[in-house]
């Protein structure tokens, strides 16, 4: 399908200000381009929510996934999106209007959400590099998430690397791969993770 103009201006300026960040913090932009509708796709098919849960989508950039949620028909009420970089934020609540954008440190979700939102988020989904981020972090950003999600809620998180992203020994977590999208520039992977012991919801 050949894009139109505007089409064509609108990710070149994405695409741009993605390249942008990423030089500006690339232990936190775990990328140099944007992820793909084809990533966006297979994380949405991941999603695990009942009709009164919410998705919460940590480190969504410029917001290929977000809005591969919301065409995957997360509704936009439903979805809470945290961003910590100030100029991913704004560029963010100009593309995605719909969504709730969210200013914010991942090591502080409680905080961040919604008093409603707390302990009914059926996924957390998480862009966030961990393979560039220390142990104590990743505890402390895995102890924040786990704890507003419900009862049988998990994480999904998409990675480059091929193996999995999180140390789960070390964290207490049980891990499953779930595809990967080879279209996706580069290849990307999607790991699901649960309390190691916890009983699964099925999927």
């Amino acid at each position: 399908m050949v894009r139109t103009a505007r089409a064509a201006r609108e990710a070149d300026s994405e695409e741009l200000l993605f390249i942008k960040r990423w030089f500006a913090n690339p232990l936190k932009v775990g990328a140099v381009l944007p992820s793909s509708p084809f990533l966006a796709r297979l994380v949405a098919r991941q999603v695990r929510r009942h009709a009164d849960e919410f998705v919460v989508e940590l480190g969504a950039g410029t917001g290929s996934v977000t809005k591969g949620l919301l065409r995957a028909g997360i509704p936009a009420e439903r979805l809470l999106v945290i961003e910590i970089d100030p100029k991913l934020v704004a560029f963010l609540r100009r593309e995605v209007p719909e969504a709730r954008i969210i200013h914010g440190d991942a090591t502080r979700l409680s905080e961040l959400l919604p008093r409603e939102a707390v302990g009914r988020v059926g996924t957390v989904i998480s862009g966030i590099p961990m393979v560039t981020v220390p142990l104590e972090i990743q505890q402390r950003m895995v102890d924040a998430w786990f704890a507003v999600l419900a009862s049988g809620g998990y994480m999904l998180q998409y990675t480059y690397s091929l193996v999995s992203p999180l140390p789960e020994a070390k964290l207490g977590l049980k891990g499953r791969r779930r595809g990967i999208a080879v279209r996706n520039l580069p290849p990307a992977w999607v790991w699901s993770y649960e309390r190691a012991g916890a009983e699964r919801r099925a999927a």
